[in-house]
This record gives structure tokens, C-alpha cells and sequence, in this order.
């Protein structure tokens, strides 16, 4: 059996201190391999600078333009992208509202989420990766900024969300991101062949894990990402975020010993973004 590539990326590192040890914990003792740093979260001071110990982590950026959380610059610095309050659009829907009555500077964004990857940068790991909360990086008025900050940082690769529920939404997903796929192998970035997280997020369980595995076996990927969420279960800090997620859960099966079993049956090698074979142009 030809080995395939599994990244296992846990999303939201440095959103809360019981977060950021949950994803860690996942790491050494589980099959989490990757994790994408959101840089604007309250818990990324406390936690980035535990990041430097972590060689064996692929570590990416999580590029936020939605949330709970402010923008990293001031609001005057990127006021198309803050409420009153100078923060974030809550959700997506608010944001692609934004976008398509033409009140969002794309300049704006470039700035705010140079920012976000310097942040990241600044802690003295390598970049491995970019993907972006809520999967905002496939919309058009995102997707060349993106692609564009990850040639100029020298990021060699990039998430490419996918979706396989048979729903309006999945073919919506998947259409942008067969677009986004495109942009990205001309512009030399790297991507797994196949993903998921985009129907689990939140909601990863053994049953869901094997569905997954199952489904790059099905589809005959050589590389995928699994997206995952884990957290430790104790959290003070996680209330304010309405997700709705099941961090102990997730974090409960990563490290479960027959999840790396159901892996290593499937004939994955698990590996980071950086593992990715360049792609063809």
C-alpha cells in the first residue's frame, strides 16, 4: 500500500490558555500534527511564546476578519473591517453582506492580516501554512489577498476547505474552493488533495474520524487534512464564544489509541503542510 499523507490540523490555537493546552496535548500524545494560530484571540499572549518549544509542529496562521475578537490594528488603521465598536463582523454572513454592497477595502485587508501573520511570525517558529476562521479565504474579494500574502511571507502552502454533504452548501463550498485551488497551484502554493472539518467542525467524533479516513481512501487521496478542534475540557475563558463545540470530545478522540489504530490501517503517514509535495504548475 502507497503511504498517504495525513495532516491532522487543530484550528483556534491561542483562542483561550485551555485551548492552546488542549491542542498541544493533542499534539504529544495524539495525532494532531499542524495547528493555525489566531493571532487576534485574548489567549494568544499567554500562549504563542509556548509555540518555540514545539519543533515538530507544522504551524500556520488562521486568518480572522469575522468574530468576537478586534482586528490586531487599530480600528482607524482598517476601518472597513470594524463595527462601531471597532471590532470584527460577528459572522460571515454579516461580512460577505459587507462585501457584496462594496464596503469592504481589500487594502484594508492586506494590512490587518500581514499583521496577524507578522504576529505569528514574531514568535520565532516557521509558517507553514495559511487558512482563515470561517473559511473566508475562498471568497474572491479574500482569495488574492491570501494568496498573495502567502508568496510575499515566503508561506509555502494553504488550506483548501472542502465539503461532502450532498446540500446547496456544499456545492457552494466546493465551487469556491475548486477556484481557490486553482489560484493557489498558479501562484506555486501547496495543498492537500483532499480535507475535511469543514461538516465535522466542532463535532468530531470516532464515527465521524473513520467517515473521514474512509472518504480519502474512497476518493483516492495521496494527501488530506483533517480539521479538528480539541480543547481542554476545563475552560473559564471559552463561554463567550457561541459555537457550540465540542472541545473535550474532539480533544478525547485525538488522543484515543484506536483513532492513530483506524489511521495507520488506512495506510496513512501523518505529516504537516510542510510535508506536501510541491505542486505542479
Amino acid at each position: 500500500m502507497t503511504p498517504r499523507l495525513l495532516i491532522v490540523n487543530a484550528d483556534d490555537y491561542g483562542l483561550t490558555e485551555s485551548v492552546s493546552a488542549g491542542i498541544l496535548r493533542a499534539h504529544h500524545d495524539g495525532l494532531v500534527t499542524s495547528t493555525s494560530v489566531l493571532a487576534v484571540a485574548p489567549g494568544f499572549a499567554r500562549t504563542g511564546k509556548w509555540l518555540a518549544d514545539e519543533a515538530d509542529l507544522g504551524i500556520g496562521v488562521h486568518l480572522a476578519v469575522v468574530g468576537e475578537d478586534p482586528p490586531l490594528l487599530a480600528p482607524s488603521e482598517v476601518p472597513t473591517l470594524v463595527d462601531r465598536r471597532g471590532r470584527f463582523a460577528v459572522s460571515w454572513r454579516v461580512f460577505l453582506g459587507r462585501c457584496l454592497a462594496g464596503r469592504v477595502d481589500p487594502a484594508d485587508l492586506r494590512r490587518e492580516l500581514t499583521a496577524q501573520v507578522e504576529a505569528v511570525e514574531a514568535l520565532g517558529v516557521g509558517v507553514d501554512h495559511l487558512d482563515s476562521h470561517q473559511h473566508l479565504h475562498m471568497w474572491p474579494l479574500l482569495r488574492p489577498v491570501v494568496i498573495d500574502l502567502a508568496v510575499a511571507r515566503g508561506v509555502p502552502a494553504i488550506r483548501i476547505p472542502r465539503s461532502h454533504r450532498r446540500s446547496p452548501v456544499s456545492v457552494v463550498v466546493n465551487r469556491l474552493s475548486s477556484r481557490l485551488s486553482v489560484a493557489a497551484r498558479a501562484a506555486g502554493l501547496r495543498f492537500a488533495e483532499d480535507a475535511s472539518g469543514v461538516d465535522e467542525a466542532g463535532r468530531l467524533d470516532r464515527q465521524r474520524l473513520v467517515a473521514a479516513l474512509d472518504g480519502f481512501v474512497a476518493r483516492g487521496a495521496t494527501s488530506a487534512e483533517l480539521g479538528t478542534h480539541p480543547g481542554e475540557p476545563d475552560d473559564p475563558d471559552r463561554h463567550r464564544y457561541r459555537w457550540d463545540y465540542r472541545w473535550d470530545g474532539e480533544l478525547r478522540v485525538l488522543l484515543a489509541p484506536d483513532s492513530r489504530r483506524a489511521v495507520e490501517d488506512r495506510g496513512f503517514v501523518l505529516g504537516r503542510y510542510s510535508d506536501l509535495a510541491p505542486s505542479a504548475t
